[in-house]
């Protein structure tokens, strides 16, 4: 039963951590759009659009190599936040590369654009940090029953309800 609890705030910390890297991808690519003062006041419909879209996005990409990272941090009783936020830029970066041409015969990726690297990898690290907030925090606990709790202390004789 606790596995199953505990696959539970795994799936809630990572659709967590999801939308926080979505987010901060539609943020920072729409940035210089944001910036420019002529622009006018933003719909809130298109930005609920692409928020939803981003997180589409940054989910669908991240599946795999975030459950890689927590399989290992979950088997290895990892808890630290750092290892979490390595392991979320990592991720980021993964999902970044996953999208740029590869040419086998140069063994180059090409057309790395550096700004949108730094910002996956960026978003990869805070929602690394967002799911240790939420489940890395725990990572492993769920194999140690918690210890048997200590019977109370025994009343003292002058403080029983009938008085004698």
């Amino acid at each position: 039963m606790a596995l199953i609890g505990r696959l539970v705030v795994i799936f809630i910390g990572f659709l967590a951590s999801c939308l926080v890297g979505g987010m901060i991808v539609v943020g920072a690519l729409l940035f210089p759009e944001f910036s420019d003062l002529g622009a006018g006041p933003i719909d809130e419909g298109t930005i609920d659009i692409l928020l939803g879209f981003g997180f589409i996005f940054v989910s669908g990409f991240a599946l795999v190599p975030a459950m890689v990272i927590v399989a290992v941090t979950e088997a290895l009783y990892i808890r630290s936040v750092l290892a979490y936020a390595v392991g979320g830029g990592l991720v980021g970066l993964a999902c970044y590369l996953g999208l740029v041409p590869f040419h086998p015969e140069t063994m180059q990726f090409e057309g790395i654009v550096r700004r949108h690297l730094e910002i996956m990898t960026g978003a990869g690290i805070v929602a690394g940090v967002v799911y240790w907030l939420i489940a890395g925090r725990n990572a492993g606990a769920w194999r140690h029953p918690s210890p048997p709790r200590k019977p109370p202390p025994p009343l003292p004789s002058q403080s029983r309800p009938d008085g004698r």
